[in-house]
C-alpha cells in the first residue's frame, strides 16, 4: 500500500528455500556484443522492498540484505552499486515453530527499526475486507494522489532539522539501553546502532502528533517497538515488551519533570 500511495518504486520478493543472493541483489551478465559484463540489478533496487516471509530462506540469503540495509548499497563481484536514499525494507516472518523457517541472524534483526506483532483483525475489519471482493484493495489506492519522492525527502529533512531532540532524551534512550543490558532477564541487549536509528523515529512521532520537540510520550510509545526484537531473553522470560516497559519507566519519570523544548 505504501508503494501505491506514493510516487515510489515498490518491489516484493517472496523468500523461499531455493532463493539465491543474486536473485535479490542482481548479477553480472555477459554481453556477447560488447565482450564485457553488464550489471542486471535485482529487486532490491527499489524505494520500498517488501521481503515476504523472510525467514523461509537460508541464512546466506538473509545475510545478503545486511549491506543494503546498513549502507544502502550492494556489492556484486567486488563492485559496489548504490541504492536510492529512500530505500527501506519491510519484512514479514513466519513463527519459528512452523516447518521450514530459519532464525534471523542478530545483526539483521538489529537493522530493523521496529517489530510489530500482527494479530487477527477485528470482525468488522474482516467484513470490510470481504466487502471489496473481487476488487483488490490495492486498486483503490492507485487512484489516490501520490506523494512525490521530493516531498518524502523534504519531510525527512524537516524532521531532522526542525523537531528538537533534547540531550536529556538522548540520555534517557542510552540509559534505557544500558539498564536493559544489565537486567538479569536479558542475555543480550540492544546495540548502539539501534539507538542511532531510533532518533529520527522519535522525531517523526513528535511531528505527527503536532509537536516540534520530542517528549517522554514518544519514548514511551516507541520503546516497546524499538527494543524487544533486539533482546535475547533468559530462559523462562517471554514478554520482552514488558521488560522494556519496566526498564524505561524511570527514564520517563525523569523526562516528565524536565524541560524538553528548544
Amino acid at each position: 500500500r505504501i508503494g501505491e500511495v506514493t510516487i515510489a518504486n515498490f518491489r516484493r520478493v517472496q523468500f523461499t528455500p531455493d532463493l539465491l543472493p543474486s536473485d535479490i541483489t542482481g548479477t553480472n551478465v555477459f554481453d556477447p556484443n560488447g565482450g564485457g559484463f553488464d550489471f542486471r540489478p535485482g529487486p532490491i533496487f527499489a524505494h520500498v522492498l517488501l521481503a515476504d516471509e523472510i525467514n523461509r530462506t537460508s541464512p546466506k540469503v538473509q545475510s545478503a540484505m545486511l549491506e543494503a540495509m546498513a549502507e544502502k548499497q550492494v556489492t556484486v563481484d567486488d563492485r559496489s552499486h548504490a541504492l536510492d536514499e529512500l530505500f527501506f525494507v519491510i519484512a514479514t516472518q513466519n513463527p519459528l515453530d512452523l516447518a521450514g523457517t530459519y532464525p534471523l541472524p542478530t545483526p539483521q534483526l538489529d537493522r530493523f527499526l521496529f517489530k510489530i506483532a500482527m494479530k487477527h483483525i477485528e470482525r468488522d475489519a474482516e467484513l470490510e475486507v470481504l466487502s471489496h471482493y473481487p476488487t483488490p484493495s490495492l486498486a483503490r489506492a492507485a487512484s489516490l494522489p501520490g506523494v512525490t519522492r521530493e516531498a518524502i525527502v523534504g519531510t525527512r529533512r524537516a524532521v531532522r532539522e526542525h523537531v528538537f531532540l533534547s540531550p536529556l532524551v538522548k540520555e534517557a534512550l542510552v540509559d534505557t539501553a544500558r539498564t536493559l543490558r544489565a537486567d538479569p532477564r536479558v542475555l543480550q541487549g540492544a546495540s548502539t546502532r539501534s539507538l542511532v536509528l531510533s532518533l529520527p523515529a522519535l522525531q517523526a512521532r513528535a511531528l505527527v502528533n503536532g509537536r516540534d520537540y520530542v517528549g517522554p510520550e514518544d519514548l514511551e510509545a516507541l520503546a516497546p517497538r524499538i527494543f524487544p526484537h533486539r533482546l535475547e531473553l533468559a530462559p523462562g522470560i517471554e514478554d520482552a515488551a514488558e521488560v522494556v516497559r519496566e526498564c524505561v519507566a524511570p527514564q520517563l519519570e525523569r523526562l516528565a519533570r524536565a524541560s524538553l523544548r528548544r
